[in-house]
């Protein structure tokens, strides 16, 4: 097995590597929240730096209750009993992989981590595209066609994996794909791994949001996290919520062999500071709120940018991604258009292959996160602006895109003038 740095991290460390050298480049590639974090999140953990025991496999009783209530106030009434914390949403992940066992259908495209990490536990993931316009639930007559042609080849399908809503494409799956998904996961007794890590990222807040453990209870999982929507990414803290049936306990049972072996316990000073975020407390409800309509204000605004140029792009719905299309532009695939996206306009991206999608189709994940500011300063007025497409940093980091897409776009037209010369206007002089 061959195992690689991140598609997500080692791009942020090469873009990271031409700054340091000098080159002005747009970071449009990692997902990271560009956020400060709220002086109530670090006073809790100053407070609680002197917790150095390691304390439950399952993670804090104080942690456990609250991410139960946080559920609860989103209609899935949870006992904490069926709560599993972990350093990070992603470590969990992990961690189900392995305690669920068997072969797990992915969205196609879908985060870059899902497939590596089923790679990694010896597990085949079946990649299953998601219904035109939607994204992150793979499309249910698909993965019951899949599905049934895997098992009849021998192999053990044991999971479904969804984003609610999704990175790559920012897109928001429709409640009626999450019943059929649903009715699907039952018929064939797989088990539904929901990762609704952005799911307080929602633009919209009239959109409606179902979880498949709205309509599956008994047989889905969500993993969720403080990373996205409270930028902690550093702080490494995730939390599960099992299924409430009698699979749970046992799921629980595996999940805690694994991660007694992997992770002992999640950081004690932190989980103290995460019970304290996952009350839903009003100043933390209020930073949420500033950051969704940041994130979906700046989406549209990148958007808009790349629309100019004739690029199809879904749009955003939640989180602070969007999936270009460039085909139109004929400069080969996702591969290609990355690497001039870089090299020859500054602008960083990720290629859509990455995140299983065709190589040969010129997709790229844009992150737009990371223009907010270069300094927390910054990055807090950017919060808090009534208009911050208007503040000086990100208006011209917009026009650095917009200067850019658009010598991408005439790169275009002048290889289409140097094979097609007769399609160039002959001037007309009077």
């Amino acid at each position: 097995m061959t195992v690689t740095l991140s598609a997500t991290l080692a791009a942020n460390e090469d873009i990271e590597r031409r700054r340091r050298a000098g080159e002005r480049v747009l970071h449009l590639a990692f997902g990271e929240a560009g956020l400060p974090v709220h002086p109530a999140l670090r006073e809790r953990l100053a407070a609680a730096s002197g917790s150095n025991g390691y304390g439950p496999v399952s993670g804090a009783p104080a942690l456990r209750s609250a991410a139960a209530g946080y559920w609860a106030r989103r209609g899935l009434p949870t006992d904490p009993e069926l709560v599993v914390c972990g350093p990070g949403s992603k470590s969990l992940l992990y961690g189900l992989l392995l305690a669920i066992g068997g072969d797990i259908v992915l969205p196609m495209p879908s985060w870059v981590s899902y497939a590596a990490q089923a790679d990694l536990v010896g597990a085949r993931p079946i990649l299953v595209p998601a219904p035109p316009g939607e994204g992150g639930v793979p499309d249910p007559d698909l993965v019951a066609a899949e599905v049934r042609l895997a098992r009849s080849q021998g192999r053990t399908v044991s999971s479904v994996l969804v984003t609610l809503p999704d990175n790559p494409t920012g897109r928001l799956a429709m409640p009626e794909t999450v019943h059929r998904l649903a009715r699907v996961a039952r018929e064939l007794d797989l088990m539904i791994i929901t990762d609704e890590i952005y799911r307080d990222l929602v633009h919209d807040s009239s959109l409606p949001f179902t979880s498949p453990a709205d309509v599956a209870p008994e047989r889905t999982v969500i993993t969720t996290g403080l990373s996205k929507s409270l930028a902690l990414g550093g702080w490494r803290i995730g939390v599960a919520r099992l299924p409430h049936e009698a699979g749970g306990q046992a799921l629980r049972r595996k999940l805690l062999a694994v991660a007694s072996e992997i992770w002992s316990a999640p950081a004690a000073p932190v989980q103290e500071a995460a019970a304290y975020a996952f009350d839903d407390p009003a100043e933390l409800a209020e930073r949420i709120a500033l950051s969704r309509r940041l994130h979906g204000v700046v989406a549209r605004a990148v958007r808009d940018r790349f629309v100019e140029i004739g690029a199809s792009v879904p749009m955003p719905q939640g989180g602070f991604y969007l999936y270009p299309d460039l085909s139109h532009l004929r400069l080969g695939g996702a591969p290609e258009i990355t690497r001039i996206l870089l090299e020859d306009h500054g602008i960083g991206v990720l290629p859509g292959h990455a995140f299983g999608d065709d190589p040969a189709a010129a997709r790229v994940r844009v992150a737009v996160s990371l223009l907010y500011g270069e300094s927390a300063e910054a990055r807090l007025i950017s919060l808090t602006s009534a208009d911050p497409l208007q503040l000086p940093w990100i208006a011209a980091n917009l026009d650095h895109l917009s200067m850019g897409l658009k010598e991408l776009s005439l790169v275009r037209h002048s290889a289409v003038r140097e094979r097609h010369p007769a399609l160039v206007p002959t001037p007309c002089h009077g």
